[in-house]
């Protein structure tokens, strides 16, 4: 049983390899930007690390505004683009595909972002440019889906004409499965297995997906589609990332 794929995720700064391992057969990520502000997310933050595996977090700034949706929040001055160019040269400058990235990276810390959505995507678009990944992105900001947590789910799989909604391993906390069964709409999971790099294949789990591209340069996309996998909805799944 087949049908179109819809992937939907909030946008995300520098996402981990799970984010990208739901997109290598689909050519569309709907970015759930329409959505409330999470400070406790991955929203404006993740989390790389050292030579040694030692976890280093970047944290966006952002002004806080309770319940604000994704799309307003605005980020809190430009001097973090400085600081986390020079956390990220600090940290990669000896991995073996740094000079590969650095300018492209230099780029997008010198230019004046805003929002924090903006410069989400920018981060999705390179990275899905690095791994060769042809994926049209598509904000729900500008025509927000009606209802909401399943209903909007459903709703988005109606305009995008998918048949399936890959959704991630925590899903089973809030997903009505009979509201999309009813529609005609079957539900997968996603899944991502730590798949070892690096040198040592000694690099932690859970890290953004910038550390697997500073290790493995052109090879990122392999390890990726090694460690993806789904399997049909049929109870809760225990979650493994945010």
């Amino acid at each position: 049983m087949g049908g179109r794929v819809l992937v939907a995720h909030q946008p995300a700064y520098w996402p981990w390899c799970g984010y990208f391992s739901r997109l290598l057969d689909v050519g569309e990520l709907v970015l759930l930007d329409h959505v409330q502000f999470s400070e406790r997310g991955w929203q404006h933050r993740n989390t790389v690390a050292d030579r040694f595996g030692r976890p280093v977090r970047l944290t966006v700034p952002v002004r806080r505004d309770f319940g604000q949706r994704l799309t307003e929040v605005r980020i809190a001055g430009p001097d973090f683009r400085e600081r986390h160019w020079r956390t990220l040269s600090e940290t990669y400058r000896r991995a073996p595909h740094f000079s590969r990235f650095a300018d492209r990276l230099q780029e997008l810390y010198a230019r004046p972002w805003t929002h924090l959505v903006d410069l989400n995507e920018a981060v999705a678009r390179l990275i899905l440019g690095v791994l060769d990944l042809d994926v049209t992105l598509v904000r729900t900001s500008g025509a927000p889906p009606s209802g909401s947590k399943t209903a909007a789910l459903v709703d988005l799989c109606l305009r995008h004409q998918a048949k399936v909604l890959r959704v991630g391993a925590g899903a089973g906390a809030y997903l009505d499965a009979d509201l999309l069964d009813e529609a005609g709409i079957r539900i997968e999971v996603a899944a991502y297995d730590h798949t070892p790099y690096g040198r040592a294949r000694s690099r932690p789990a859970g890290l953004s997906v910038l550390d697997l591209l500073m290790h493995e340069g052109p090879r990122a996309r392999a390890v990726l589609t090694a460690g993806a996998r789904t399997t049909p909805f049929t109870s809760t799944p225990r979650e493994v990332h945010a």
